[in-house]
C-alpha cells in the first residue's frame, strides 16, 4: 500500500527535521549546481527537473505562520505523487482567513523541493501565504496595489515563503537559476513569491 511509504506528521511545537535515512539524490548538489541544470531549457518544468536528480522520494516541510502548524511529508514516492501527502500540503497551505483548501500544484511543490535542494538545505519552509480564496484575494487586492487581481495563489499555483538560515537574496537567486516560473522579491517583508506562471521576476 502507498501509506507504507508516507511519512505525514504533524507537530505542534517543536521543529520538524527531515530525517537522516532520507535517501540520498543519485547526483550530488555540487553537480546540480555545476551544470546548471535549473537554467536548461529542456528541464524547465519543475517535475522533469525534479526527475533527474534520481531521488527517491520528495520530501516536504512547513511551519504556517498564522496557524502555528507544522507539517513534514513524503508527498512523491516510487514515481507517483501520494494522496495523503498532497492532502496534508493542502491543509497547511489553506486559506487560514477562511478555512478553505485548494489542490496545490504538482509542479509547485516540485519547485518547492528543487529551491530546497539547491539551497542544500532540508529545513522547514515558513508560509506566509498559499492558497487563497477568491474573497481574501479581493479584500487584500483593495487594500494593497500590491497584490494581483488574478493571483496564481487563487489558482494554488503560487506561494510566498522565507528559508530559515538562508539569506533572502540568495534565496531570490536560486529560484531564479531555476527558469521554472515567477519570482518576486519582497526584502522588507523578508519572504520571496514563487510561482508556476510564465517565467518572469520582480521586486516587491
Amino acid at each position: 500500500m502507498l501509506t507504507r511509504f508516507m511519512s505525514t506528521h504533524f507537530l505542534s511545537q517543536t521543529k520538524s527535521t527531515f530525517s537522516p535515512t532520507h535517501s540520498k539524490p543519485n547526483i550530488n548538489r555540487r553537480r546540480f549546481l555545476k551544470t546548471g541544470l535549473g537554467a536548461c531549457t529542456l528541464f524547465t518544468l519543475p517535475h522533469v527537473q525534479a526527475s533527474s536528480l534520481g531521488m527517491d522520494e520528495r520530501k516536504l516541510a512547513f511551519l504556517n505562520l498564522h496557524t502555528g502548524e507544522r507539517v513534514q511529508t513524503t508527498y512523491w514516492a516510487e514515481g507517483q505523487y501520494l494522496s495523503e501527502g498532497l492532502i496534508a500540503i493542502d491543509k497547511i497551505l489553506r486559506d487560514h482567513r477562511t478555512g478553505e483548501t485548494y489542490e496545490i500544484d504538482r509542479n509547485l511543490l516540485d519547485l518547492l523541493q528543487l529551491l530546497q535542494y539547491k539551497m542544500g538545505s532540508r529545513d522547514e519552509f515558513h508560509i506566509i501565504s498559499g492558497y487563497r480564496s477568491p474573497a481574501t484575494n479581493a479584500q487584500l487586492n483593495a487594500r494593497s496595489n500590491g497584490v494581483a487581481r488574478r493571483s496564481f495563489h487563487m489558482l494554488g499555483k503560487a506561494i510566498d515563503v522565507r528559508l530559515p538560515g538562508h539569506a533572502l537574496s540568495d534565496l531570490r537567486k536560486a529560484a531564479l537559476s531555476l527558469q521554472a516560473g515567477g519570482v518576486g522579491y519582497y526584502p522588507k517583508s523578508d519572504f520571496i513569491h514563487i510561482d508556476t506562471g510564465h517565467v518572469r521576476q520582480w521586486h516587491g
